[in-house]
């Protein structure tokens, strides 16, 4: 058997903290179910049927503005560290508070179990109820919270900026009391179109089976759902992205113009899919500066000093 060569000390101390650093970020975090009374549509309590909120509060005078994170991962997977935790980070350093939703899906494996549609937007609708309807207890302004979603997870962001569930002031429960429409919106290399040439065609057979009714996936195609009451939006893409392609971004980003909705898109020419803060790709590195100076213009982000 040949010897293995020792690691150099140094060498491993880096790998530790890489691994540690990349796994969770130094924010504190609570863990809260998203439905304390029973889930709609499920008497299951497996892994991956009970959604949850990751909660990163961070510490300030005043109320912040609070942002849900959906991660992406085709309807199958949350990919949640490079485009969960490490964005809870990058809030965080803006002076806003974040909760990462581990939305309901298909799941990988499932052959067809799991949870397509309305599954994911009612939980993600929920998360943005319960943000709000928690503000006084976590330090948040109610009246700025959004979302940010990316690839599978931009299209279920798009999805609750397009479909609402209106506040029920006679509900018993507190969470329903609240809107579910967010305040502002981020999509990055978003899946929007559904039944297009363009579709990502796995994020729309886990949402919505590969049999689904006309009609459903055209109201999941949520470039056709935009109206005035969408909310301010930003749109991150790249050219090169050959799993989503950059068409789901300019349809949103034309719909966005043709009803009035305040948008700001930046699209790169260099870039796989799935970039998250996308720090060593040229050109797109830039683009969490531009929506950090997009965040700040609509007053959510604490300006740089």
């Amino acid at each position: 058997m040949p010897l293995r060569t020792p690691l150099p000390l140094c060498f491993c101390l880096v790998l530790i903290c890489v691994s540690a650093c990349s796994a969770q970020p130094s924010v504190p975090s609570t863990t809260a179910k998203l439905w304390q009374d029973g889930i709609p549509g499920s008497d299951l309590v497996a892994d991956g049927d009970v959604p949850e909120l990751i909660i990163h509060q961070v510490t300030a005078d005043e109320p912040t503005a609070g942002v849900v994170i959906l991660p992406g991962g085709g309807y199958g997977h949350h990919a949640i560290d490079h485009e969960g935790y490490a964005f809870a980070e990058w809030f965080a350093s803006m002076g806003i508070s974040s909760a990462i939703c581990t939305y309901r899906m298909r799941g990988k494996g499932n052959e067809g179990k799991g949870y397509g549609h309305p599954a994911p937007m009612m939980d993600a609708q929920r998360a943005i109820q319960t943000l709000r309807s928690r503000a006084e207890e976590l330090n948040l302004d109610p009246n700025r919270i959004g979302v940010i979603g990316f690839s599978a997870g931009g299209h279920l962001a798009s999805t609750v900026s397009t479909h609402f569930a209106e506040a029920d002031s006679e509900a018993s429960d507190l969470v329903a009391r609240v809107s579910s429409r967010p305040d502002f919106c981020i999509l990055c290399y978003p899946v929007i179109a559904l039944g297009k040439p363009f579709t990502h065609r796995g994020s729309q057979i886990n949402l919505v089976g590969k049999d689904a009714d006309a009609d459903l996936i055209e109201s999941l195609s949520n470039e056709t759902q935009v109206s005035e009451q969408t909310p301010p939006t930003f749109l991150f893409h790249t050219a090169a992205d050959k799993a989503v392609p950059v068409q789901n971004s300019l349809a949103y980003y034309e719909a966005c113009i043709e009803h009035g909705v305040d948008v700001e898109m930046h699209l790169f020419p260099e870039g796989r899919h799935g970039l998250g803060l996308a720090a060593s790709t040229p050109g797109a590195s830039q683009w969490p500066g531009l929506c950090r100076q997009w965040l700040t213009r609509q007053s959510m982000a604490v300006p740089k000093k």
